[in-house]
């Protein structure tokens, strides 16, 4: 089955909050219709209440109705605005020349190009005809008698067209806060989902990938796509709605340069698609070399003691240098691009679609007699600059659409990793026995780190494994833990196979304790129980005092309770230790794996921690990685390991007697105790 595209998995987030999105897109076009009706409320009130008294006026009877003009004794009234039982005397013309109104004692043509003559004589021209004709020039007064009956209706269009846009910034309101809402929920069920898988992935997936690097993934690509949501994605569905109520608009308006403006859509399209193959090889290489950067401060930050002390500031400095200008370089070539988008393309654009709108409007219609009325003229101009502004939006929104489409792709990418199936249905608590048999593991193909290994240790024993390093030693507990799976061969547990259960069963009845104890930023406590509710603050407590970590807690001024840094570096390692301890006795395990648990532990804290282990092995099956011999003399079975194989064991006395390769790291390490003394 192939992957989904990084466009449909968007699209599935956003179908998360499909309710909410889909009434702010509702509000979205009751917004856009309520808006675009002021052309149309406009054109009414020009051609029909402002330049409309440039039309033909019939001499009526009587004064029969809010529309009729009393003009030199006479009554008169717009033809179009005649009904049946109006008598008609005679008719007459009212024309516009310039600035002036002329009235006119006859029935002539109001569509022509006008002219005066002297005072008294106009000159009409049409395609047809030239004819002057006598006139009379109107006062303001004068004029005024005709305006007056379209003064109340322009004012009702007005205050109709007021209240439609109070209307529609509601539903702007209303549209803005539901996308808004459903796409920081969008953003925050990705996120979600995102940690949560990134813990059911294996270990295996974390050992080559730098830290920074999977937690750009989740903070900036994420970020990157709330972008998406939050703003490209009204931009472009508000742009899509806009044009396309502007663009029925324009075909109510006039056909033929609908038709002419429609050609900006595929030009659009093919821009967009050019846009897309340059910008995403751009973003791609600009967010992962961001993935690198944080990465590599985050090894810089943790290892700058060492950086600092081995003189490797500048040789650092240099490193992170030549990503900067990677992502700097990268991005002025996106920044050229954008520039170009954002500007020039509408522009041109824009300069293009008026150039046709002159031509035909200028030439084409004044040319068959001026049959456009100055209403649609207005209507059409205010449309066509309304029509630009979702386009600039758009293309402006064009990188932002890059980035996340890009970041999108990486984020996927780590959610298409096969996971591990959840499992933490409770388990009976392990008896303890533990058995290897004919164990093959290996963390690159072929590359065997555990030869066919067999071991038993029974349940309650302490088992030790000791060798030199690489010899496979951790590789034991990380097989045991089901963080990695053996290629051939069983792992046993109470003689079951851990493969029959899931990893999360297999793991809740061991606890470890490793070299370096990680500490947990939050208090002591919460170090202790992971906040877990089903370890009480008495049992986290008992479990601290059980392994003499109440010694330094009570010097604390919040004690228990006292906040803990990152990493715990308020404390020493000894006490780090110890609350590595608590942690596992908190938890109570069946199965206890100590991880040189003791290796950077001074000799003095070393009596402590002695006894803490002593505390902690008490009734549990103990599997002990140890390079100090001293803390495993007393081991029920002790394992050498060499190159992946058990090449000897015994207790510690019987492993003395064997005259092997105990013997002498033992008397390796005594040796050199005896020099230090």
């Amino acid at each position: 089955m192939s992957k989904r595209t990084t466009e449909r998995q968007l699209f599935d987030y956003a179908m998360t909050s499909k309710k909410s999105i889909s009434l702010g897109l509702c509000c979205l076009i009751i917004a856009v219709a309520l808006e675009l009706t002021g052309p149309f409320i406009a054109k009414h009130v020009i051609d029909n209440h402002i330049v409309g008294i440039q039309a033909h006026w019939a001499e009526v009877t009587e004064n029969d109705d809010k529309y009729t003009v009393s003009f030199q004794g006479n009554y008169l009234k717009r033809q179009d605005r005649l009904t049946n039982s109006d008598e008609v005397i005679h008719t007459n013309t009212l024309l516009q020349s310039g600035r002036d109104y002329y009235f006119v004692n006859d029935n002539v043509p109001i569509n022509g190009n006008v002219s005066v003559i002297n005072e008294n004589t106009l000159k009409i021209e049409t395609p047809d005809n030239i004819e002057e004709v006598e006139a009379t020039s109107l006062s303001v007064t004068d004029l005024y008698a005709f305006f007056k009956p379209e003064i109340r209706p322009i004012f009702t269009l007005l205050f109709i067209y007021i209240g439609l846009i109070m209307i529609a910034s509601v539903f702007q309101y209303l549209k803005t806060y539901l996308l808004q809402v459903s796409s920081n929920k969008v953003i925050q069920t990705m996120r979600n989902d995102v940690f949560e898988h990134i813990h059911r992935l294996p270990v295996r997936y974390f050992v080559n990938r730098p830290a920074g690097k999977i937690v750009a993934r989740v903070t900036n690509d994420t970020e990157a796509i709330r972008e998406l949501y939050v703003k490209v994605l009204e931009t472009f569905v508000n742009g899509f709605i806009y044009m396309t109520g502007i663009f029925i608009a324009l075909f109510l308006l006039n056909v033929k340069l609908a038709f002419i403006c429609l050609l900006l859509l595929p030009i659009m399209v093919v821009w967009m698609k050019l846009y897309k193959n340059y910008a995403g090889n751009f973003n791609r290489i600009i967010r992962s070399t961001i993935s690198e950067i944080n990465g590599k401060i985050n090894e810089s930050i943790q290892g700058m003691p060492i950086i600092q002390a081995f003189r490797r500031t500048k040789a650092t400095q240099e490193e992170f240098e030549e990503m900067n200008y990677r992502h700097f370089h990268y991005q002025m070539k996106l920044n050229k691009l954008n520039a170009f988008t954002s500007f020039n393309l509408v522009n041109v654009l824009r300069n293009l679609a008026f150039v046709a709108f002159i031509w035909y409007f200028g030439g084409a219609s004044l040319s068959t007699g001026g049959l456009i009325s100055a209403g649609v003229l207005y209507a059409f101009v205010d449309y066509l600059t309304r029509l630009f502004e979702p386009v600039n939006q758009i293309v402006n929104q064009l990188p932002h659409l890059e980035q996340a489409r890009v970041a999108g792709a990486r984020v996927f990418e780590l959610l298409d990793e096969s996971g591990e199936d959840v499992d933490n249905k409770p388990i009976t608590k392990y008896k303890g026995d533990v058995r290897f048999r004919n164990v093959w593991f290996a963390y690159e193909e072929d590359d065997f780190i555990i030869k066919d290994m067999s071991f038993c240790v029974k349940a309650g024993q302490t088992a030790a494994f000791v060798g030199h390093t690489g010899s496979g030693k951790s590789s034991i507990m990380n097989l045991l833990f089901r963080f990695y799976d053996p290629q051939k061969g069983v792992i046993e547990i109470d003689g079951l196979d851990t493969k029959q259960l899931s990893r999360q069963q297999v793991r809740s009845h061991i606890g470890i304790v490793l070299q370096d104890p990680f500490i947990f930023t939050g208090t002591i406590l919460s170090n202790i129980t992971l906040n877990n509710p089903a370890i009480s603050r008495e049992k986290a407590v008992a479990a601290l005092q059980a392994v003499g970590a109440d010694q330094f807690i009570k010097k604390l001024p919040k004690q228990y309770d006292q906040p803990v840094r990152e990493s715990g570096t308020q404390f020493s390692t000894g006490q780090r230790q110890l609350l590595s301890f608590a942690r596992a006795l908190a938890y109570d395990p069946a199965i206890l794996i100590l991880d040189e648990a003791t290796a950077n532990i001074d000799t003095e804290t070393e009596g402590l921690i002695q006894d803490a282990m002593a505390v902690l092995k008490r009734g549990r099956t103990t599997l002990v990685i140890a390079h100090r011999l001293s803390t495993i003399q007393q081991a029920d079975q002790i394992f050498v390991l060499e190159r992946g194989k058990i090449i000897e064991k015994g207790t510690h006395v019987e492993l003395l007697q064997q005259n092997g390769n105990y013997l002498q790291m033992y008397e390796m390490q005594q040796g050199k105790l005896s020099i230090t003394t």
